[in-house]
C-alpha cells in the first residue's frame, strides 16, 4: 500500500517553479514503460472488448460512442486549456484520458465540459457528463449526491499572494484581509469556517480571483497548493506561496451516485496503474516542486 505523501510548502516550491512548462487492453493499470518525452497516450493502449455490466453511466457511454468528461480549463499543471490552441492538458486532464481508454475510448472520442466548482454535483445528478477530474475533493457531504473513485492525489489548502506581500505568512494572518477564491469550493468554506478574514469574494473560476489580486482589490488567494504552484509556475514575478498548507484534500474522480461498477473498476485502473500515474505526476506537477506518492484508491 502506498502511503501518500505531498509537500508543496515555499521551500520546496522554489527550486523547481520556474521549470514548469506546460494498460494493457482491456486489464487497468498495465503500461508499457515510459520514457521522458513521450506523450502520454504511450503510456496506455485503448481497451478493447469493454465490458462493465451493471454499469448505466458506461452503457450511456457506449451508446452515445463517446465519453463526456466534466474538466477545468484555467488550472496550470493540472487542467488547463491553451486560449490560442483550444488544446487541453494537465495531470486531471491526462488522468481523464487514461480513464477514457480503460472504458474503450480513444482521446477522440472524449468530450470535454468545463464546469464551474458550484455545478459540478448538478451536472452528475442531471447526466449531463459522464465523470468528473478536476481537483475535486472527496467530501461526505458532496457524497451525498454523487460518488467518488480514488483519491488519485492528495493536497492541501494554501494562500496565493503578491510576491512583494510580507504581511500574510498564512491562515492566521488574515485579520482585516480579503481572500478570494471560486464558489462552491472547499477552501472558500474552510477559510469562512475556521479562519477570520477580514471579508471573502467569490467568484465562478481562480482566473477571476487572479486579477483581482493582480489589481490589488483582495489581499490573498485560497484554493489547493497543487493548484497555486501553477500559477506561481506561470507569473514568478508576480505571486507566491505563503505559509504551508493547513489541511488535507483527496482529489477524486466525480461520479453518478450508485454506480459502484464504474467506481470499482477506475479504482482497480488507479491502483494497478503506478507507472502511468508516476509518469503523469512526473511531467505535469514535479516541475512545479511539487512531491507526492500515488495514494491508495479506496473510496
Amino acid at each position: 500500500m502506498r502511503k501518500t505523501r505531498f509537500l508543496a510548502g515555499a521551500s520546496i516550491l522554489a527550486a523547481g517553479l520556474l521549470a514548469l512548462t506546460a494498460c494493457n487492453s482491456g486489464t487497468p493499470g498495465a503500461a508499457p514503460d515510459a520514457e521522458g518525452g513521450e506523450s502520454s497516450a504511450q503510456l496506455w493502449e485503448v481497451a478493447s472488448d469493454v465490458s462493465l455490466d451493471g454499469s448505466p453511466t458506461y452503457e450511456r457511454m457506449a451508446a452515445a460512442d463517446k465519453v463526456v468528461v466534466g474538466v477545468k480549463e484555467d488550472q496550470p499543471g493540472l487542467g488547463f486549456k491553451d486560449p490560442i490552441s483550444g488544446e487541453r492538458g494537465g495531470f486531471d486532464v491526462e488522468i481523464a484520458q487514461w480513464i477514457a481508454a480503460s472504458l474503450g475510448f480513444d482521446a477522440d472520442k472524449i468530450e470535454y465540459k468545463t464546469i464551474p466548482s458550484a455545478n459540478r454535483e448538478q451536472e452528475l445528478v442531471n447526466g449531463n457528463i459522464d465523470y468528473y477530474v478536476g481537483t475535486y475533493s472527496i467530501t461526505d457531504k458532496r457524497k451525498q449526491q454523487i460518488d467518488f473513485a480514488g483519491p488519485y492525489l492528495i493536497t492541501g489548502q494554501g494562500l496565493l499572494v503578491a510576491a512583494d506581500n510580507d504581511d500574510i505568512t498564512g491562515p492566521d494572518d488574515l485579520a482585516g484581509k480579503i481572500v478570494c477564491s471560486v464558489t462552491g469550493s472547499t477552501p472558500l468554506q474552510r477559510i469562512r469556517d475556521e479562519y477570520s478574514p477580514g471579508d471573502t469574494v467569490e467568484y465562478d473560476t481562480y482566473t477571476q480571483c487572479l486579477e483581482q489580486l493582480r489589481a490589488g482589490s483582495v489581499d490573498a488567494v485560497t484554493t489547493d497548493q497543487a493548484i497555486l504552484a501553477g500559477y506561481v509556475a506561470q507569473e514568478p514575478d508576480a505571486f507566491k506561496i505563503a505559509g504551508d498548507t493547513f489541511s488535507e484534500e483527496r482529489y477524486g474522480v466525480g461520479l453518478p451516485k450508485g454506480d459502484t461498477v464504474l467506481k470499482d473498476h477506475i479504482n482497480t485502473l488507479f491502483n494497478d496503474g503506478g507507472e502511468v500515474w508516476t509518469a503523469l505526476f512526473e511531467k505535469n506537477l514535479a516541475p512545479a516542486g511539487i512531491e507526492g506518492d500515488q495514494p491508495t484508491a479506496d473510496e
